[in-house]
């Protein structure tokens, strides 16, 4: 009988077909178009993308792992996507706070911009965020600042995967001196990183507020030429509104359109003050839409109107905007909290926003926002092993009823323990692995003080 056993064994054994990996856990989130959620789940891996999903049974019979990551009391999920920040703007992490957000740009951001940001605040800060953004379970960020080729350096340093938008604004930038420069570089960094595997390159024009005209046009035209995304901070105020009203007789969203901004891969973020008019756009264009709401709580922006723009089909995920005052840390568990109470407690409707959609948002919501669903936002066989692990041993994360409400209302970005991107492990029992974090924390000791004294003058 003894010997019969081995032979099975072995027999079980070399059917089983080699992958490099094997994750498994309590429960496996999927995001597919059911929505699994598989207890007891696994996933295989090969290469950068998945193999296969199933029951730990499944996997276990079929595929045999050089490395295991079994983790029985957490959850497997999609990386979390974050559709909307500054990544090097956390070397200004609380800069300046409880404020307008004209008066936040123009009087503290601006100016301390213009007083330090070079490529190697960039390259610091960008780290520094990326850091942040790998240890609570972001695996995919969307940028929108200036020096993003060394931004793209960093992030592939840390292991994350960006989409990644040079900045294109109406006055001398640290980077480039004039928009026609900058667009001139942009070209050149869609071509350094055309097929990257971790970075989508991209083309943004600050907002239509920001940029003129004659600038925006030629900015869709590079992103068209070259088939890579637009991103554009859109009515993310009333006094934006108010003043394209004013100046053109259109609201933002329509203006671009009347442009030509919004005929292309676009990704917009804010979207508080759309009306009717502009979501009609806004869906016959295909835009995806970044809701950011720490951000617009902090900013007093208003609230966007979420649960309308889900029900339209037009595509809306979820942001952190930067860490320098319009919103503190990268904490993606933070914002589906947040961006599910807020739309329930300005609708008084308990159920607007659900928690699934919320975990949706943050995972294939948020991958269709960026035109980036074929590849990531949910654990299927074919895409690419972007995936977390988020631990239930903690006080707080016991008992559990419902994943979705664990995930979004319960646990912490504390909470996650693992994190693969395009099939590389780079989180490991929360420690990341890719770069050592103490110089980075150093730097930004030393880029506090710098900062301090450039405001002091």
């Amino acid at each position: 009988m003894r010997l019969f056993y081995s032979l099975l064994v072995c027999a079980c054994a070399a059917r089983a077909a080699p992958v490099d990996s094997i994750w498994s856990a309590r429960y496996v989130v999927t995001m597919d178009a059911q929505h699994r959620v598989i207890e007891n789940g696994a996933i295989a891996i090969t290469g950068d993308h998945i193999v296969a999903v199933g029951t730990r049974a499944e996997i276990d019979k079929d595929y045999q792992a050089k490395q295991r990551v079994d983790r029985p009391d957490a959850i497997l999920a999609p990386g979390l996507i974050n559709t909307h920040t500054h990544a090097a703007m956390s070397l200004f992490r609380g800069i300046a706070d409880d404020m307008k957000l004209q008066d936040w740009l123009e009087k503290f951001i601006f100016p301390a911009e213009a007083r330090n940001v070079d490529r190697e605040f960039v390259r610091w800060g960008t780290r520094l965020a990326c850091v942040e953004m790998a240890l609570s379970g972001t695996t995919t960020y969307t940028d929108m600042y200036y020096f993003e080729e060394t931004v793209a350096d960093a992030t592939k340093e840390v292991g994350l995967r960006g989409v990644l938008g040079q900045t294109v604004i109406g006055f001398p930038a640290p980077d480039y001196k004039t928009p026609s420069e900058t667009l001139a570089g942009t070209e050149k960094f869609f071509k350094a990183f055309a097929n990257d595997p971790l970075i989508v390159p991209a083309v943004a024009p600050h907002s239509i507020y920001t940029v003129p005209d004659d600038i925006l046009k030629p900015c869709r035209l590079l992103a068209n030429r070259y088939k890579q995304p637009l991103v554009i901070h859109l009515s993310e105020t009333k006094h934006e509104n108010d003043e394209a009203l004013a100046k053109r007789g259109k609201t933002p969203a329509a203006a671009l359109e009347s442009l030509g901004v919004l005929d292309g891969w676009t990704v917009a973020a804010h979207g508080v003050w759309l009306d009717d008019a502009d979501l009609k756009i806004l869906k016959a264009r295909n835009t995806g839409l970044a809701h950011c709401p720490s951000s617009n709580m902090k900013l007093a922006s208003g609230v966007a109107r979420v649960v309308k723009i889900l029900s339209l089909g037009i595509p809306m995920g979820l942001g952190t905007d930067g860490v320098a005052g319009s919103n503190n840390d990268h904490d993606m568990m933070e914002e589906m909290d947040l961006a599910a109470k807020l739309q329930k407690v300005t609708t008084f409707d308990p159920q607007a926003l659900p928690a699934e959609t919320a975990f949706a948002m943050a995972t294939i919501t948020g991958a269709r926002a960026l035109h980036l669903d074929a590849m990531i936002g949910s654990i299927e066989t074919g895409k690419r092993a972007d995936v977390i692990m988020i631990r239930l041993d903690q006080p707080h994360a016991v008992p559990i009823y419902n994943v979705y409400s664990q995930l979004v209302y319960a646990l912490k970005a504390s909470d996650v323990a693992d994190v693969m991107v395009n099939g590389r492990m780079i989180v490991r029992d929360k420690n990341i692995l890719t770069i050592d974090p103490a110089p980075v924390m150093a730097k930004a000791a030393e880029y506090q003080e710098r900062v301090k004294k450039s405001l002091s003058h």
